[in-house]
């Protein structure tokens, strides 16, 4: 059983979905599209840079979004693989926006608006620089929880609790700081990620209040394939609990490990991951490695997708 899966920000890379912009006028019609939703030349940051624009939130959010939505739609037009024929689509943070696009739960124009709005908030909701984000590697998230609780002077969040080995945690600077100090002191290996603000926790409190009404606002609709929500990391197909749940989301962690689990106690045991880079499938192969993995971003990768 097959369930399709979107990535989030850190995916991205200049020049993605090139060969498909060349090859299929449709694809340049949605790039052009959200150029003119953006107000801002967002084709040409993706195809030709530079990194530090396309790195920045405001713009990462729709570029991936763009990229992922549009291979999407070059397997359904191009290739007789039945995408639609999934149990579940779930998508990593901004990834649940492109799922709920894909699964016609929200239209093109409004995922690109929703994602503008988002990334903007979110870049904003922190002065720049003053919070982040550390990877936690080869440990679980019991011990980071353990570390958080003890340690009561850093106030350091879970933001992703990604697989086995692989926990994100969010704060200010100078909390992460004290919270890296410990994992060194406990031999915890650790990276600091290349984002500007604290994603995925309380210190978003400030994108919460912008986007909430512009979440409300937006005409959803129940989606056609059942999404994987990132709050609950179990099944959701009403739009109104998905609109609150995409509030939610912006400063609660995502339980991708757990979402993953949950699919595959369900009976998923094929996981197609379209979009750039292959964050999601190295995931998964962390998490369980008897499952199927493909990860579909180059037009012979889409071509060559069989129902198998």
């Amino acid at each position: 059983m097959l369930s399709v899966i979107f990535p989030g920000q850190g995916s991205q890379i200049i020049g993605m979905a090139k060969e498909f912009y060349h090859n299929f006028n449709y694809v340049k019609d949605y790039f052009l599209t959200a150029n003119e939703i953006l107000k801002k030349n967002l084709s040409r940051i993706i195809l030709e840079g530079p990194k530090d624009l396309l790195d920045q939130t405001e713009n990462t959010q729709p570029a991936i979004f763009l990229v992922s939505y549009i291979i999407f739609k070059v397997i359904e037009k191009e290739t007789n693989f039945k995408i639609m024929n999934a149990k579940y689509f779930a998508g990593h943070s901004l990834g649940e926006y492109s799922a709920l696009c894909c699964s016609n739960s929200i239209n093109f124009e409004q995922t690109i608006n929703l994602l503008k709005d988002r990334g903007t908030a979110m870049q904003n909701a922190v002065p720049n620089n003053e919070g982040g984000m550390t990877a936690v590697l080869g440990t679980n998230i019991d011990v980071i929880n353990e570390i958080l609780e003890e340690k009561n002077k850093i106030s350091c969040y879970v933001a992703n609790d990604n697989s086995n080995g692989q926990i994100v945690v969010s704060g200010m600077m100078q909390s992460l700081e004290l919270f890296e100090n410990e994992l060194t002191k406990q031999k915890i290996k650790f990276v600091k990620l290349q984002v500007s603000a604290p994603f995925h926790s309380p210190l978003m409190r400030k994108a919460t209040e912008e986007m909430k009404q512009k979440i409300l606002n937006t005409n959803f609709k129940n989606p056609q394939i059942d999404i994987i929500s990132n709050v609950t990391a179990k099944p959701v197909n009403d739009f109104t609990k998905i609109k609150n749940l995409l509030i939610e989301q912006i400063e609660n962690p995502v339980r991708w490990r757990e979402s993953i689990n949950n699919m595959i106690e369900l009976g998923i045991d094929n996981f197609v991951e379209v979009g750039p880079g292959k964050v999601l499938s190295g995931l998964i192969k962390r998490i369980n490695r008897n499952v199927k993995v493909n990860n579909i971003n180059t037009l012979e990768e889409v071509l060559n997708l069989t129902n198998d």
